[in-house]
């Protein structure tokens, strides 16, 4: 059964950065694309970023471009969502999520999720 684990939440000041993590287990990360999304209190969760499984295709929300990137280690099993020039708005518990068919923007598509990391920008 593969799991997922977040880590690297926090509480950080605006215009600061955070790398997430996301290590894959009970599988091997290469046969999975992989979505990063985020849920704020009282909010839908939304889609932030994903990549596929090579890692030489990605996509961002409108919200995420400029400023954070997905990437991928498939001989370390992580995936990771760097965050940079983060804003309060960023503010919400970020999940990663894991496919082995499909990559893209809908939370639907993914079968695997992780329990979330916490990140808290203040302003």
């Amino acid at each position: 059964q593969v799991q997922l684990a977040e880590s690297g939440g926090g509480l950080v000041q605006a215009g600061g950065s955070l790398r997430l993590s996301c290590v894959v287990s009970g599988d091997f990360l290469a046969v999975y694309a992989m979505g990063w999304f985020r849920q704020a209190p009282g909010k839908e969760r939304e889609f932030v970023a994903a990549i596929n499984w090579s890692g030489r295709g990605t996509q961002y929300a409108d919200s995420a471009k400029g400023r954070f990137t997905i990437s991928r280690d498939n001989a370390k099993n992580t995936a990771y969502l760097q965050m940079n020039s983060l804003k309060p708005e960023d503010t919400a518990v970020y999940y990663c999520a894991a496919d082995r068919a499909r990559w893209g923007d809908a939370r639907t598509w993914y079968d695997h999720w992780g329990q979330g990391t916490q990140v808290t920008v203040s302003s």
